[in-house]
C-alpha cells in the first residue's frame, strides 16, 4: 500500500498541465501506430518479402528487447541536457523517420544482402533514438499527472493507443493483402509509409504541445556522480526485485512473440487483414479492462496490478501451447488472453518504479532496469531461435508428435510467467511502497 502523503493537486487542474497531459496522451497513441507498422504481422510481411528466414525473422523482430540497452545512454545523458523538450522531440521524430523507411528499402537498387543489412542497420538507430530519450521523455510526460491517478491515467492513455491503433492496423491489414492479392506488395510497402510520416508529424505536432514547464534542467543542477546514482539503484534492496521481475517477464515474452507473425501468416495461414481482425478483439477486451485494472492498480499497488497481469499472461500461454493449423481459436484465445494481460503488465511495469526508487534516480533506474531486461530478453530470443531451428529440421516432430517450435516455446513463456508473477507477489509485492 501508498504510505506517504500526495502533494496538493491544484497544480495538476490548471490548463497548462490538462493540455500537457492530452497532448502526451495522443503522442504515445501516434507512437504507438508506428510501433505497430514495425511489428508483428507487418514487418514480419516485409521481411519475408526480402528473402529472410522464419529464424532471421524472430531474431530481427525481437531486436527491440536488446534496443533497450540503448537506454543506458539515457542515464549518462540525463545530466547533460537541459531542454528535455528540444532532446525529446528530435529524436522522436528521427527514430519515427527511420521505422518507416524500413519501407523504402525494397525500392531500393541494391542486392538483398545490403537490403537485409540497411533493414537491421536502421531497426538500430531507430530504437537508439527512441530509447536514449525515452525515459526522459516518460517523466516529463507524466510530471503533469497526479500521483493519486497515475494508475487510472496510464490505463486511458493505453485505451486511447488501443482504440486508435485497431482501425489503423486494419486498415494498414486491408491494404497490403489487397495490393499482395494484385501482385503489388511493394505498392503496400509504399502505401504504409506514405501514411507513417502522416502519422510521425501528428506525433511532432503533439510533443511541441506538451508544455516546457517541466523540461527545463538547470545548468547549476548538481551532478550526480556514477558512484552514487549505482549506489541507489544496482545497490538498493528495493530496486534489484524491480529488475529481476521484469527479467524473468522479459523472457517470458521473447521467448515466444518474436516469432508468432510468421506462426501466423505461415502455419496457421491467417492472411494479415485476419490477422489484425484478431489483434483487434483482443484489443477490445484489453480495453474494457484497462480502466478497472488502472483503479485496482492505484487502490492497492502496482505490484498486485503487475501480478494479475503475469497471470493472465500464463494462462495465455497454455492456449498458444495448443493452438495450431485446425486449431486458429486457441490461438484466437491466446490473443484475448495475451492482450488483457497487457493492460495489467504493461504500464505497471512503468509505474512500479514510483514505489521503490528514489525520483532523483527515476531516469537512471528506469534505464537500467529496461536495458538489463531488454538484453536479458534479446538473450532468451537467441535461445528460442535454436529451439525453434531445431524443432524445423526435425519436420516439426516431437516425441513422435507433430509439435511446432512456437508451441514449444509457448510453453517455456509458461514457466517464466508464472515464476515472474510468484516472484512479484512473495517478494517485490511485499516492500514498502512509496507515493511520488
Amino acid at each position: 500500500m501508498n504510505t506517504q502523503p500526495s502533494p496538493s493537486v491544484g497544480l495538476f487542474d490548471s490548463p497548462a498541465y490538462k493540455r500537457s497531459r492530452n497532448a502526451y496522451l495522443m503522442h504515445c497513441a501516434f507512437e504507438y501506430l508506428i510501433a505497430l507498422l514495425v511489428s508483428d504481422a507487418f514487418l514480419a510481411k516485409l521481411l519475408s518479402n526480402l528473402g529472410f528466414s522464419d529464424m532471421l525473422i524472430g531474431v530481427t523482430s525481437s531486436i527491440i528487447s536488446a534496443a533497450f540497452l540503448f537506454q543506458l545512454s539515457a542515464m549518462l545523458l540525463v545530466q547533460r541536457i537541459h531542454n528535455v523538450k528540444r532532446y525529446a522531440i528530435t529524436l522522436s521524430a528521427l527514430s519515427q523517420l527511420l521505422f518507416i523507411s524500413l519501407y523504402f528499402v525494397p525500392f531500393l537498387p541494391v542486392a538483398n544482402g545490403m537490403k537485409s543489412t540497411l533493414v537491421v542497420g536502421f531497426l538500430l538507430l531507430a530504437y537508439f533514438c527512441l530509447y536514449s530519450m525515452g525515459p526522459m521523455l516518460s517523466k516529463w510526460g507524466n510530471s503533469y499527472v497526479a500521483p493519486t491517478n497515475r494508475g487510472t491515467y496510464s490505463a486511458v492513455k493505453e485505451m486511447v493507443s488501443l482504440v486508435t491503433g485497431m482501425g489503423f492496423t486494419l486498415g494498414m491489414g486491408y491494404v497490403i493483402d489487397r495490393y499482395e492479392g494484385l501482385n503489388n506488395i511493394r505498392g503496400g510497402f509504399l502505401f504504409i509509409a506514405c501514411a507513417g510520416l502522416i502519422v510521425s508529424l501528428l506525433s511532432f505536432i503533439c510533443l511541441k504541445n506538451i508544455s516546457v514547464e517541466n523540461a527545463l534542467v538547470s545548468p547549476e543542477t548538481e551532478t550526480i556522480p556514477m558512484k552514487k546514482i549505482l549506489k541507489e539503484t544496482l545497490g538498493s534492496r528495493r530496486f534489484i526485485p524491480v529488475v529481476v521481475a521484469a527479467s524473468l517477464m522479459s523472457i517470458s515474452s521473447y521467448m515466444t512473440v518474436g516469432f508468432l507473425g510468421i506462426y501466423k501468416t505461415k502455419t496457421l495461414m491467417l492472411s494479415v487483414a485476419t490477422v489484425q481482425i484478431i489483434n483487434i478483439v483482443g484489443n477490445l477486451a484489453r480495453v474494457a479492462v484497462s480502466k478497472p485494472l488502472g483503479r485496482f492498480s492505484d487502490r492497492h499497488s502496482f505490484a498486485k496490478g503487475l501480478e494479475v497481469g503475469l497471470y493472465l499472461a500464463a494462462l495465455a500461454y497454455v492456449f498458444c501451447v495448443f493452438s495450431g493449423p485446425g486449431r486458429v481459436w486457441c490461438f484466437v484465445i491466446y490473443t484475448l488472453l495475451i492482450s488483457v494481460s497487457a493492460a495489467g503488465t504493461g504500464q505497471n511495469s512503468f509505474n512500479i518504479l514510483y514505489s521503490y526508487v528514489d525520483p532523483k534516480y527515476f531516469v537512471q533506474a528506469y534505464a537500467i532496469k529496461s536495458s538489463i531486461s531488454g538484453v536479458i530478453g534479446f538473450l532468451a530470443s537467441l535461445v528460442g531461435s535454436r529451439i525453434l531451428g531445431m524443432v524445423q529440421a526435425n519436420g516439426n516432430m516431437l516425441f513422435g508428435m507433430t509439435v511446432y517450435g512456437q508451441q514449444l516455446l509457448a510453453a517455456i513463456s509458461f514457466v517464466f510467467a508464472i515464476s515472474a508473477a510468484l516472484f512479484t507477489r512473495f517478494v517485490m509485492g511485499r516492500q514498502k511502497a512509496m507515493l511520488q
